[in-house]
Order: C-alpha cells, then structure tokens, then sequence
C-alpha cells in the first residue's frame, strides 16, 4: 500500500498542506504503505527558492517526516519533476501515437482573443479545439517552420463517473465544459495533468489523499488513465479547510506558514492537533490529542465531505495544552529546561542559570503559560533577576505599600519550599486586620508574582532583607 502527498514546489507548507500531510501520514501508517514527499516543480515562472527544503524541514519539523522523498531518496526517484521529463515526453509520443494528444500551434495572443470574446459573451473561456482538426501536412508544414507548439490531451465526451473515498460516487463531462487541456508546455515540461498520472504509475501509487480542489481534475485524470490504458489509484479529496468566517485561507495572509509558526515558539504538536480537530477522521472534537492518539482515531471514513473551520484565535489555548503536557514529561521537559536556559542567557548574558531553578518554575508556572517564551516577558522578568520597582510606584497604588511589602516578606521568610498560591493567600488573608485601606482582593492580586518567590532559592535573585524593592 503506497500513499503519496501532493506538494507543489511553488511556495512554502501552510496549514492546508499540513493537513492534507497528516492525513496522508497517518492513512500510510494505519495500512503499512509509505507516505511518499514528490515535488512537482514544472512550472518554472513559479519556482520559490528554498521551498523544497522548507517543505521537507516544516514536516519533519511537525513529526511526520515521509519516507520517500527528494531528500531521503527512494525505489522510485527521482522525486522532482523537473529530472523526469524523459517520462513525461515518453508519455506525450505514446499519446501522439495513438491519436488520444496532438501538436497545438495556436499562438498566445489568439488564445487571449478567444478568452475575451467568451467573457464579451458571458461564458466560460474554454480552447475551441481548432489545432485537433490539423492534418497531418498541415502539422508538418507548422514544424518545418520551427513554429513553436504545446500538445493537448483530446478530452472524450462523456461523464465517466468514479467513486472518491470521501465524497462518494462523482462524475464530472469535463469535454463538455472545457476546451483540450494542455499536457506539454512549449518550455518542454509537462503540466501538473500529466504529470501526476504518470508519476503516480511510475510510482506504484495506491491510494491519493489530496485537496477537494483537484475532485473536478480528477475526471480528466481518469480519462488520461484509460488512455495510456493504466489502472488508476484510489482517490480521497478533502474538504476545504477554512478561516473560522468562511473564507478561503490565503497565502496573503502570512500567518499560515508553518515556519511563521515554528518561529514564533508554537509546538509541533500544537498544529497537528488544531488542523485535525478543525476537520474530520477522529472521534469528535478532543482538544489535546497527540500523534500517536490521532493514529489511533484515524478513519477513512470519518472524513466529512463538508468543509472544515479553523479558529486561529484558539493556537495560544491549544498551545497552552500541549505545552503543560510536555512540562509533564519528563523527557521532553529536559528538553524545555536546555532550550529555555538557552534564550534566557542570550537574554540575560551576565547571568547564570540554574537548571534544578529552571525546572521548578516551568512545574510552578504550568498551565499558565500559553508559549514558553511568556517566561522572557516583563511580565515574569521577577523570576530571573531582582525586581526593582520603586515604593513611589507602589503608593500610587496603595498608601500601604510599605506595610503590605512587610507584610509579604514576613510571610516569605517564615515559609517553606512548598509554598503556593493557595498558602500564600490565605496567609494574606489571615493577616488581613494589619491593614487598613487596603481591600483584600487587591492585596492578593498585588501580591500574585510573589508566589513564584516560594521556588526561588538564589538568594542572588532575591534579598528577604532588602525592603526597598518588591
């Protein structure tokens, strides 16, 4: 069993292609198959530097690296398109051959005449087909003039119905609604029709999980089967996944990259959670889940045809989930220990950090932090080095900053390492008679980053003596 993941070598992986990975990743795995990386770079006026080494990066990046591709090699490389062509020409003469594709000679600007002039009319710009009717002097005439041409695949009227594994019995009469597709560009590379037939063949690909974008396609990919007389794969066409408004995700939009969000600190699993908890395949909607819980949900058949909506303001709660479980860990909280002490001495150069420190803050502070970058805010900057707020600043507050600062260091002093929250405010409340003005949710909100004092033992962050700071 083979599975193949579509990715054009046009642009970087965004949140759709993640998913559409994913679930060719697990559907691999659940039946034994390889999930196969092939990247289809003929279109040469599109090419984006450094996106075929991203792609295979973000999907490594996310855990569900394949296991074929342009980087780790395979029995069916290569897995460019552009070190294929000699298939692809081999292809286009056997089509040639058989009369099922012909030279097109029609020049750009007639193309365009024709398009306006459908569009003049109110109908859809389609190729009138005129170069299928050329004789075979008239073809040779055009090539002993070096005319440049494309070839066309001669679409065959009919609707050949087909049964895709999500959205059920499906027919589309592509020759009813288009002109002949082009096959071979004047530039000598195939299109992304041809293409994909060939190599999926080449390939010994079962089993295609792909976009519902490509559904339509599919009749003329079909066609392009029966005529080089080749069994076809599966096909499994996924909803749409949009933004949480209805609204198609959009390159545009810059925030759907996956290295946007690798960047700014989200967990990998982070994305595999939300991009399958937005759609379908998994039983219901479980926020939390981790690869190896989605391998084992995962079914075919619980892919809705519907499409499916992501809500991005929810990354930081899906992030804070995984972040928690991964503190948990003991494993992967070493890990967090290493790459937090990392960024806080590129912070804080003249500092030293503690691991055995380290790790008790990420314990005391789980499941309060979003991103574990929140630690380098303002914010928690109490926890690194010796707050210096001033009790001018604090009389804007309260008249008894003094007495309350008193009032927190005692308790502080007197207390033991497994001091928390809850101790600390019903200390507060407790002692609650020594003020006067001072209401006690605003003392124990005032005094919340104290708490964090109770896992701080480097009495070079913190002096109990020093009463002019808090």
């Amino acid at each position: 069993s083979w599975c193949l993941l579509f990715r054009f070598f046009l642009g970087f992986l965004h949140l759709g292609g993640l998913r559409t990975a994913l679930y060719n990743y697990i559907f691999a795995k659940k039946h034994g198959g390889s999930f196969i990386l092939r990247l289809e770079d003929t279109d040469r006026s599109r090419l984006v530097p450094g996106a075929a080494e991203g792609i295979e990066d973000m999907l490594e990046w996310a855990g569900i690296p394949p296991d074929e591709s342009p980087r780790r090699g395979g029995m069916f490389g290569p897995y460019e398109q552009s070190k294929r062509l000699n298939l692809y020409h081999e292809a286009v003469q056997t089509l040639l051959e058989s009369d099922m594709a012909y030279r097109c000679f029609c020049t750009p600007q007639r193309l365009e005449l024709l398009k306006k002039e459908a569009l003049r009319n109110r109908e859809t710009p389609r190729y009138d087909n005129r170069c299928r009717h050329l004789t075979t002097a008239q073809i040779q005439d055009k090539l002993s003039k070096n005319m440049p041409f494309v070839v066309r695949f001669q679409l065959v009227e009919g609707a050949q119905s087909f049964k895709d594994l999500v959205f059920g019995w499906t027919q589309h009469d592509v020759a009813s609604i288009e002109g002949d597709p082009v096959i071979l560009k004047g530039d000598g590379f195939p299109t992304y029709h041809l293409a994909n037939v060939v190599d999926d063949h080449k390939m010994a690909v079962s089993h295609v999980l792909r976009g519902e974008e490509w559904l339509v396609s599919t009749a003329k990919h079909l066609l392009l089967y029966r005529a080089f007389g080749w069994q076809p794969p599966s096909y499994a066409h996924l909803p749409l996944l949009l933004n949480k408004d209805g609204s198609k995700l959009s390159k545009r939009q810059g925030d759907i990259f996956i290295q946007h969000y690798a960047k700014n600190g989200y967990l990998p699993d982070t994305l595999l959670d939300i991009v399958s908890n937005c759609g379908s395949g998994f039983l219901g909607n479980q926020m939390g889940r981790t690869l190896p819980e989605l391998l084992e949900q995962f079914e075919l058949e619980r892919v809705s045809s519907h499409s499916a909506f992501i809500d991005l303001s929810s990354l930081p709660e899906y992030n804070r989930i995984h972040l928690s479980k991964r503190i948990d860990s003991i494993e992967s909280r070493a890990e967090l220990i290493t790459q937090l002490q990392t960024v806080l001495q590129e912070k804080y150069k003249d500092l030293t950090f503690n691991k055995d420190y380290i790790e008790r803050i990420l314990i005391l502070r789980k499941g309060h932090l979003c991103m574990l970058t929140d630690l380098l805010s303002p914010n928690y900057s109490y926890l690194w080095i010796r707050p210096s707020v001033h009790l001018k600043d604090l009389h804007s507050l309260s008249n008894e900053a003094t007495e309350i600062g008193n009032l927190v260091v005692g308790i502080l002093e007197k207390s033991h390492n497994d001091m928390n929250v809850e101790t600390l405010s019903k200390d507060l409340k407790i002692h609650l008679q020594q003020l006067k003005a001072t209401k006690c949710n605003w003392l124990c909100e005032s005094c919340m980053h104290l708490t964090d004092k109770a896992a701080v033992t480097d009495t070079s962050l913190w002096e109990a003596g020093d009463r002019q700071k808090v």
